[in-house]
């Protein structure tokens, strides 16, 4: 399952269509994906997990637009983004990557 928090009130970030709730077997990839609205370039996208009783942890960050840098991504993840998307690649799941994750916007200037 995947849900996606938003950053700011004139900023929008939300799973994209059909990635609500994602079943795999072991060994498969997924990519999760979520789409954003803003006006500003000067932004950066989060993904973060959470098992079940515990508190969401983060996996990376990725700048888009104009911010090109990112945060040393997991052995196992990969991370795209574009001008409206964001996706985050699990290779060869494991049952420990049963979770729920979150994508977050972050609008640093507008």
């Amino acid at each position: 399952m995947i849900h996606c928090i938003s950053g700011g009130f004139a900023n929008r970030i939300g799973p994209s269509e059909g990635d609500t709730n994602i079943i795999r077997e072991e060994g498969e990839s997924v990519t999760l994906s979520c789409t954003f609205e803003t006006n500003s370039n000067d932004i950066w996208l989060y993904w973060y997990r959470q098992y079940p009783n515990r508190e969401p942890e983060y996996i990376l960050f990725k700048g888009a637009r104009s911010q090109s840098r990112q945060k040393d991504i997991p052995d196992g993840f990969q991370s795209t983004t574009s001008q409206t998307s964001t996706e985050l690649t699990i290779n060869s799941l494991t049952l420990k990557d049963s979770a729920l994750y979150y994508c977050a916007l972050r609008v640093v200037a507008q």
